[in-house]
């Protein structure tokens, strides 16, 4: 199945039903608020956040949602990041449970400072 192409963050969030959008704009909403100077954009055919290069991205699934901060922030929250599946640089949060948006904050907020650190 080919990968729908996104035009930007709200026609990706348009694609969902009602109660994941809520989900999928909270989450933005967070990025924001955590990275106010970064650059919305559709990057990888997903919601991206740019500050001096890619921030963080997420995206909607069927079950889950998708974060990817990058591998060395999956390292460096492992400990609150251990009851979500991850991969290298992924966090899955199912749609069954709470979206941790404090602990999407504090991993935004991060990777700004390492983004930021040597500009």
């Amino acid at each position: 199945m080919a990968m729908k192409k996104y035009s930007s963050i709200d026609d990706h969030i348009k694609g969902f039903p009602l109660n994941v959008q809520k989900i999928l704009r909270k989450i933005r909403e967070t990025i924001r608020k955590a990275a106010p100077k970064a650059e919305e954009t559709i990057s990888y055919g997903i919601p991206t956040f740019k500050l001096n290069g890619n921030l963080v991205h997420f995206a909607g699934y069927e079950h889950h949602i998708g974060f990817y901060p990058g591998s060395k922030a999956i390292k460096l929250f492992k400990k609150k990041l251990s009851k979500y599946e991850t991969s290298k640089g992924t966090v899955r949060f199912s749609l069954e449970k709470e979206i941790p948006y404090t602990l999407i904050r504090d991993i935004t907020k991060m990777r700004v400072k390492e983004n930021t650190k040597n500009k």
